[in-house]
């Protein structure tokens, strides 16, 4: 589903100018459903059109100056689309906290503050499973703050990655270098959580609403990176429809949190990627970068990491996913046990994702007491001598509802532990925490 906002408004009342223009050539096939019924008559908006075909487009003869003729296809063109102007998704869906039929919701816009509405996202997210991805916003200069929804605890937040300065546009389209501030907005945000979540180019080819067989270049912004990973999560999602073995991924609880947890772990690492601020060495409380989040999305590895398949506590293959339960009670931890055969030069990548609590009814208050704090450890292990034992890495931050782990695998150890583990709250009369995850990890050069 695309979420679209309208640009008019007319006694407060949205006018019919949010719409993709779906009689572009490469939108034409596409099966798509609008919640009105054309009246007043539908205007047709630039920006949601690029959107569309960045997540819908084919187009077997497509053709534009510098690129001759061409094969246009977008992320996901065999999806159904279900485009919503902003303020029906809320009044229709947010409000009453019901689920629309489609499966994946991107959303190409935001607000520099948290508002009910965007707790609401928040809570459909929680209570329904709902995978929502959302731009992060475009850094107009170095200061400019994430925007939620995308800044929000359960939303996929994402920013861009910047093409390289090229004069030839197929260079251009084909190459890119780095998140810029400039260009993607960037954490903390203001409660000091890590934010983008996982960044993505966004100078796509997109289908020109000025012509109907046109093409231009989308440029730098968060608004087009957001729609190449709502594709991939959508494609992540029919995979894991079509494959028994891969069923849990994406039914009952936290099913939101395995996605997330796929595409955070399977990112790659762009140059200068660190943690938190940059300093001498990582930050340990603060689990992805502020400008790259957990990496660029790499959509063939999160495939790979999905298909690997479930494989629960205890001994586990070098790449993997679970999604479990930790219970302060009763769970407080939960060991997963690997061995590397030949470990030199190896990075092992492990990724923690859980939901944060919001009440079910407007103005859907953020519920701060209910949420876990949860601790991801990476242990090299000695069976012969737990004496050799020794914590190699750890992410613990007080406010994420994620912990990340990138960490070179020790030449002399072959077998690893990751323990995920509920922190302890320092009030004993709290109620026992029960909390739904998704862990996901992998070992590789």
């Amino acid at each position: 589903a695309l979420v679209c906002r309208s640009m008019t408004y007319i006694d407060e009342t949205p006018q019919n100018d949010y719409r993709p223009d779906f009689a572009h050539r490469c939108l034409r096939n596409t099966p798509a459903t609008f919640h009105d019924s054309g009246n007043p008559l539908p205007g047709i908006s630039p920006h949601d059109t690029a959107i569309a075909s960045i997540l819908f487009g084919k187009d077997p003869n497509a053709s534009a100056p510098g690129l001759g003729e061409f094969y246009y296809e977008g992320v996901a063109p065999d999806a159904l689309a279900q485009v919503y102007q902003f303020d029906y998704f809320i009044s229709s869906n947010v409000i009453p906290q019901i689920l629309p039929e489609a499966q994946v919701v991107s959303a190409s816009f935001g607000d520099e503050f948290e508002w009910w509405w965007t707790r609401g996202i928040e809570a459909l997210v929680e209570h329904k499973g709902l995978i929502f991805v959302a731009g992060i916003g475009n850094g107009a200069d170095a200061l400019d703050p994430p925007l939620y929804p995308a800044a929000g605890a359960n939303v996929i937040g994402v920013g861009v990655v910047d093409s390289v300065d090229a004069q030839d546009i197929a260079a251009k389209l084909a190459n890119f270098a780095l998140a810029r501030p400039e260009h993607s907005s960037y954490g903390p945000t203001g409660s000091g959580r890590c934010k983008p979540d996982i960044v993505a180019p966004g100078n796509c080819l997109v289908a020109d609403a000025n012509d109907p067989n046109g093409y231009t270049a989308a440029g730098d912004f968060s608004s087009f990176a957001t729609p190449v990973v709502a594709g991939a999560a959508a494609l992540l999602i029919q995979k894991a429809q079509l494959d028994p073995a891969l069923a849990p991924a994406v039914s009952g609880k936290a099913r939101n949190c395995v996605i997330k947890a796929v595409l955070l772990n399977s990112a790659a690492k762009l140059p200068y990627w660190h943690k938190g601020l940059l300093t001498a060495e990582d930050d340990h409380s603060a689990p992805l970068d502020y400008m790259q989040g957990a990496g660029m999305l790499n959509a063939e590895s999160a495939y790979e990491q999905l298909t690997a398949g479930i494989a629960k506590p205890g001994r586990i293959p070098a790449v993997g996913w679970d999604k479990n339960t930790l219970r302060a009670d009763a769970q407080p931890h939960q060991v997963y046990r690997f061995t590397l055969r030949e470990p030199a030069e190896k990075r092992i990548t492990a990724t923690a994702v859980w939901n944060n609590h919001y009440a079910g009814s407007y103005p859907f208050a953020a519920l701060t007491e209910k949420d876990a704090d949860l601790r991801l450890e990476l242990w090299a292990v000695d069976a012969n001598d737990p004496n050799r034992d020794y914590l190699l890495d750890y992410s613990d931050s007080p406010l994420d509802n994620v912990e990340h782990i990138y960490c070179r695998a020790d030449a002399n150890y072959t077998d690893y532990e990751i323990i995920l583990s509920i922190n302890y709250p320092d009030n004993p009369d709290l109620p026992a925490v029960a909390q739904n995850y998704a862990l996901a990890w992998n070992a590789a050069h």
